[in-house]
């Protein structure tokens, strides 16, 4: 099954100041949905091949897996590739707007194993859950 969705949404913040706590993966806990633990590998700011080891819960499951950087640009875009629990790219993109920052996470890929059996329900299960994403991020940078 193929996934791609994507979700955005405005946070009353500087792009700065929203780059420098979604792209930092120490705060990965306190705003992506189901990372219980999220562990860089590399020292200093995510370029490109760095490694971030994470422990999520998803579908009542719990899977460690590691996320590679495959581009970015520290000011307005995340680019990483996962294998595990299968594969996909996720896209964590930042705009300037007049109100803040436009932020916007696409997550593509293909399901396999467990994930094909719970096909039907897995975008929308991927869509609610980076939509709730972006949401946990606005309320954490907004109530700062």
């Amino acid at each position: 099954m193929s996934t791609d969705v994507t979700s955005e949404i405005v946070i009353r913040r500087p792009r700065a100041e929203v780059a420098a706590f979604m792209f930092d993966p120490r705060h990965d806990v306190q705003w992506t949905t189901g990372v219980v633990e999220s562990r860089p590998r590399d020292a200093g700011p995510l370029r490109r091949g760095s490694r971030v080891e994470r422990i999520s819960k998803f579908l009542g499951r719990r899977f460690g897996y590691e996320y590679e950087v495959v581009d970015t640009d520290e000011r307005s875009f995340v680019e990483m590739k996962v294998e595990q629990p299968f594969p996909m790219h996720i896209r964590y993109e930042l705009d300037d707007v007049p109100e803040g920052t436009r932020a916007r996470i696409r997550a593509r890929g293909d399901a396999g194993g467990f994930f094909r059996i719970a096909s039907p329900l897995l975008n929308a299960m991927v869509r609610r859950n980076i939509t709730r994403d972006l949401e946990l991020l606005r309320d954490c940078l907004e109530r700062a």
